[in-house]
């Protein structure tokens, strides 16, 4: 059903939908556990109070304490220490209703919640649940202030209601307009509330702008909001204190995650259209404390270039590793930090891969993009899906290609190894600084040397770099002192590139990114040093590739990055 908040005598009235309140699912899942966990009755009792709970529509709370199974004080004090809040005495109900008539009645009663005072943060109210998210979501948008919960006894909060929001029969001739007015107002806070078309304007931005990654971050005055656009953070508008908690609130709905649960860290997954296609978002919350952070992770797969030469990829390099991605079996590997592209580079490896007569399969945590013809699978090590365990039930599908999102352990990367050597090609990411310190990490992992002589047909590192704007970079002459202090050797580069700034790239200089390739392929020498354990520096003076840097300074040449951001990339700190 629905009942009506007035903001101000006179002013259209609010709708507040509390029809899931009527449900027998209406009571959190979290109440249900905790008069269980904390003993205040057994599964049998609880399952009738749950039988009248459907029968009469009251909710559990009320059902619990009318029929005597669980006592008021009871029930406020498991309610007040789990949610961590404090129970509201009698002396704290007001005298006089604190929201004057913007709040009716009804409203209230169905709520069971009482406003008891406001303070420059917002209103305290007290509820007899304060975990239906319901009540507290519907009271904020009612009195477009933040709301502060306390736990109150049901006693207490019936005499309130009875002295403060007496009940009163609607007139029939206003039956029909509030009908219509709630109507009218539920499609305003479904679509078009200004907590709504926040978030949806924030999300728009974020991806028109290109951005990978949206950061809510709150601070005691409001919610700090950051896009990472080309691999760095820029500061946006803030968001005001009272929209915090409605706005972070509203992801989190729309995420699937759990609103009541602000304690834990929480991860969800949303889609939006966007701009007439599909938007996938990652969502990750963590609590602070100054409220919840979150993280929205944006895969946008327009955006997404699975083509090796918008990767970065030159002539002779793609030459290279198509010829050993058209190899019958064996590992390829690619590696870097966090967020330097690996899976792009993998998934536009499996898309070169993917023909109709090869079976494909996946493993990965998370799935970040769906591609046609492959077949993909996420972990999901609660029920024990693990890459190892995955991995192994692969090789009884008759698959051509497998991809596994990481070998983290030695156990991944033995299966890998017998399913290389039955036959298979296995793409896998290793989270290593370049291609040779691959080799060494699966050694200090304890794979064998003769079996990844046997099985390792190349090894793949990269960074990515932003990527100059094309409309408005400037060309220079570097100074040889410049160049020398960052040991460059002054006769390799005689033109340099520099960011400037223009409309097309919103002023940054930089438009996109690019990544700056090392590629090892495995060979007789690579062989040899690999049996003898031999370190990675040895390992890297002595493969025939072109390194990172070297390849950096050839992109810098060719105007794609600046010297400063290849040596950022490169070179340590």
């Amino acid at each position: 059903m629905t009942v009506l908040a007035r903001k101000q005598s006179g002013a259209a009235p609010v709708l507040v939908d509390l029809a899931p309140a009527r449900r027998s699912d209406s009571a959190p899942p979290a109440l249900d556990r905790l008069v269980l966990e904390r003993g205040l009755v057994s599964a049998e009792t609880l399952s009738r109070a749950q039988l009248v709970q459907s029968e009469t529509g009251e909710p559990l709370d009320a059902v619990l304490t009318r029929l005597g199974l669980v006592s008021e004080q009871a029930l406020a004090g498991a309610l007040a220490a789990a949610a961590g809040l404090r129970i509201a005495a009698a002396a704290d109900f007001p005298a006089e209703p604190v929201a004057g008539g913007r709040l009716s009645a009804r409203f209230m009663r169905e709520a069971r919640a009482i406003p008891l005072r406001e303070t420059e943060a917002g209103f305290e109210v007290a509820f007899v649940n304060p975990l239906a998210m319901e009540a507290r979501q519907a009271l904020a948008f009612a009195l477009q202030r933040p709301v502060t919960p306390l736990v109150a006894h049901s006693g207490d909060m019936e005499a309130a209601l009875d002295r403060l929001y007496p009940e009163t029969p609607a007139a029939p001739d206003d039956v029909g307009t509030a009908d219509e007015a709630d109507l009218e107002r539920l499609k305003d806070l479904s679509s078009d509330a200004p907590v709504v078309r926040a978030v949806n304007a924030l999300i728009s931005r974020a991806v028109e702008q290109q951005a990978s990654d949206i950061h809510l971050e709150p601070t005691e005055s409001g919610l700090k909001v950051r896009l990472r656009i080309d691999g760095a953070l820029r500061d946006e508008d803030p968001l005001p204190a009272h929209l915090k908690a409605p706005f972070v609130s509203r992801i989190k709905v729309m995420a699937g995650l759990n609103i009541a649960e602000r304690r834990l860290p929480q991860d969800g997954r949303l889609r939006l259209a966007v701009r007439g296609h599909d938007v996938d978002l990652r969502v990750a919350s963590s609590p602070t404390i100054h409220g919840e952070g979150v993280v929205m992770r944006i895969l946008d797969r327009s955006q997404l270039p699975l083509d090796f030469e918008s990767l970065g990829f030159d002539r002779a390099t793609l030459g290279r590793f198509r010829r050993v991605l058209g190899r019958p079996h064996g590992i390829v590997l690619v590696t870097g930090p966090t967020g330097s592209g690996k899976t792009t580079t993998l998934y536009a490896s499996l898309l070169e891969m993917s023909t109709p007569e090869r079976k494909i399969l996946t493993i990965e945590d998370p799935i970040e993009y769906r591609l046609a013809g492959v077949n993909q699978t996420q972990v999901n090590p609660p029920i024990g899906l693990t890459f190892a365990t995955a991995l192994r039930s692969f090789l009884r599908q008759d698959p051509d290609v497998m991809m596994v999102g990481e070998i983290r352990d030695l156990e991944t990367a033995e299966v890998a190894v017998q399913a290389a050597l039955t036959g298979h090609t296995i793409l896998a990411t290793l989270h290593t600084n370049s291609a040779a310190a691959a080799v060494t990490r699966l050694l200090d992992m304890g794979v064998e040397p003769f079996l990844i002589t046997s099985t390792l047909n190349a090894v793949l590192a990269q960074r990515l770099v932003r990527r100059l704007c094309p409309h408005c970079r400037k060309g220079y002459a570097p100074q040889r002192q410049a160049l020398e202090a960052f040991e460059i050797a002054p006769t390799d580069l005689d033109r340099l590139w520099r960011p400037v700034g223009c409309e097309a790239c919103g002023g940054s200089g930089f438009r996109g990114r690019v990544a700056l390739i090392e590629l090892l392929v495995a060979d007789a020498e690579t062989e040899r040093l690999i049996l003898a354990k031999a370190s990675e520096r040895e390992i890297q003076s002595a493969a025939s590739l072109r390194t990172m840097f070297e390849d950096g300074i050839a992109k810098a040449k060719a105007g794609l990055t600046t010297i400063e951001e290849v040596l950022r990339a490169t070179r340590e700190a």
